[in-house]
């Protein structure tokens, strides 16, 4: 485990860039920078103009370890290269970015009031092949609808079962149980979930951690107890389709946590951009996510 990148992963001031966009969620992420489904043909058309966004991104000047400390790659960017270097050694050899996979593969249908994680058939080859090129920690998102103990607890037990099996490979799993936004009971959840995170770190085993990526609270500061937690590494919020003003606005409430928004990033980014306007409104939106993460 590399020690730079724990540091940086652990108390470094800024935030986490979500460029983990996948299937389903691409052509929509495509379409938001002004590239149109009629422009490409097929999902390798697709995969490549998704990798050539990402690249821009992640290769601009604005986009560095300064405020951007670590940034969460979908399997086929971890699989990449940027500017001649794997995507993950890139980040981190020449940006100072810690490199972080998304592992899930998506939701299976509503239970309960949530929905689980699809299987992971490949978790371990995965796991195995992103430690390998130097890739720190995972990422996977669960999705809580509404205020339902046996949902909750579902999503938190799988979610910890995966965890310990990531760390078995010597990664730093990133727990991730959405409550949705636009949920009746959004409060309630929080509390279910919140109450059923703290049991679940019991079986993380001493000495090891995991971080958390949750919706941004009905109340402010409401998942304080686990900044500093010593089996959380870091807290991190998620945009959950707030805009980015108001997204930064709570999470500024919400002290200690940082962002992890992917939506929130892009928006304003366009390929028909010239560099100097693109860097520019990538500056800005980076200083406006970072301002917010350092409360």
């Amino acid at each position: 485990m590399n020690t730079d990148m724990r540091t940086q992963m652990g108390s470094g001031k800024g935030f986490i860039a979500a460029l983990d966009q996948s299937g389903g969620s691409t052509p929509k992420a495509l379409q938001l920078y002004g590239v149109d489904e009629s422009s490409y043909s097929g999902d390798a058309e697709m995969f490549d103009l998704v990798h050539a966004m990402r690249s821009r991104i992640i290769t601009n000047s604005a986009f560095n370890g300064d405020r951007v400390i670590a940034a969460i790659l979908f399997e086929m960017t971890m699989d990449r290269d940027i500017e001649g270097q794997p995507t993950p050694a890139y980040l981190w050899d020449v940006k100072r970015v810690v490199p972080i996979v998304k592992v899930d593969l998506g939701l299976a249908d509503e239970v309960d009031g949530a929905q689980l994680m699809k299987p992971m058939p490949h978790l371990d080859d995965l796991c195995a092949r992103a430690a390998s090129k130097g890739v720190f920690g995972t990422k996977m998102r669960s999705v809580i609808n509404s205020a339902n103990p046996a949902g909750v607890q579902a999503v938190v037990d799988q979610q910890f079962d995966v965890a310990l099996q990531i760390l078995g490979h010597g990664l730093v799993p990133i727990i991730e149980p959405e409550v949705n936004i636009k949920s009746e009971d959004k409060a309630q959840s929080e509390a279910l979930l919140r109450d059923a995170l703290l049991a679940g770190l019991d079986r993380i085993p001493e000495g090891q951690q995991v971080m958390f990526k949750l919706s941004l609270p009905s109340e402010n500061n409401f998942y304080s107890m686990f900044i500093g937690h010593p089996k959380v590494l870091r807290v991190v919020a998620l945009s959950g389709g707030y805009s980015r003003d108001d997204a930064c606005d709570m999470l500024a409430a919400n002290h200690g946590m940082i962002a992890s928004f992917s939506r929130a990033l892009s928006e304003g980014l366009s390929a028909q951009q010239s560099d100097a306007d693109f860097t520019a409104t990538l500056q800005s939106t980076i200083d406006e996510i970072y301002t917010a993460s350092i409360t």
